[in-house]
């Protein structure tokens, strides 16, 4: 892996080290949802999910706009903010649904990375009996779970890393992206409401 496609890092961190690092400064601050409960979450959590999506969209076509090596320099901080929009609507969903005591870090590491690496978080939700419960990480296991994401984000950007090259039409690919993956994020945080309406099990 080229370790251009993250220039922000120290020199001798590698790239995955970096991206595990950025995830767990994200999903360590559960922030103050902007909603409160709704009479009929499903709809507004939609426009919440949209509004977002939009501000995602945005702000990631901004920040790849500059073309070639420049434009690379934003990739890090571009997902850093990214999953900060996607944090306070995951935020704000549990919130239209009465939810917000029960969100910890593990919920937000799985509503944010389940369409990415299913692979990582397939474990956190567990079924007990008719009920699916949250299992919370416990230190080791957030930290396996960290590494793995970051070396998978890695990919997926170095996958998507030539858009970056593209004046203008690569900055509208790069919004498009994370347009639909924030409402990918949405997606999983309604599912996780729906598929544990008892509660959840508590944070370790």
């Amino acid at each position: 892996m080229d370790t251009h496609l993250f220039p922000l890092t120290a020199p001798r961190e590698s790239p995955s080290r970096a991206v595990s690092g950025v995830i767990e400064r994200v999903i360590s601050d559960v922030p103050v949802p902007r909603t409160g409960p709704s009479r009929d979450p499903a709809p507004d959590a939609e426009t919440v999910a949209h509004a977002a999506a939009r501000n995602a969209a945005l702000l990631s076509a901004s920040l790849a706009l500059p073309p070639g090596p420049l434009g690379m320099l934003t990739v890090l901080p571009d997902l850093y903010l990214i999953w900060k929009v996607q944090r306070q609507m995951v935020a704000d969903i549990f919130a239209l649904h009465g939810r917000t005591a029960e969100l910890t870090r593990t919920h937000m590491l799985y509503c944010l990375f389940r369409h990415m690496a299913s692979h990582v978080v397939r474990d956190v939700v567990v079924r007990a009996g008719e009920r699916a419960l949250v299992r919370q990480l416990s230190g080791a296991g957030l930290g396996a779970a960290l590494g793995s994401l970051g070396a998978t984000v890695v990919q997926r950007v170095a996958g998507t890393s030539v858009s970056r090259w593209v004046p203008l039409a690569g900055a509208a690919a790069v919004g498009a992206y994370a347009y639909w993956d924030t409402l990918q994020v949405a997606r999983s945080a309604r599912r996780l409401l729906e598929a544990v309406p008892g509660g959840v099990a508590p944070e370790d």
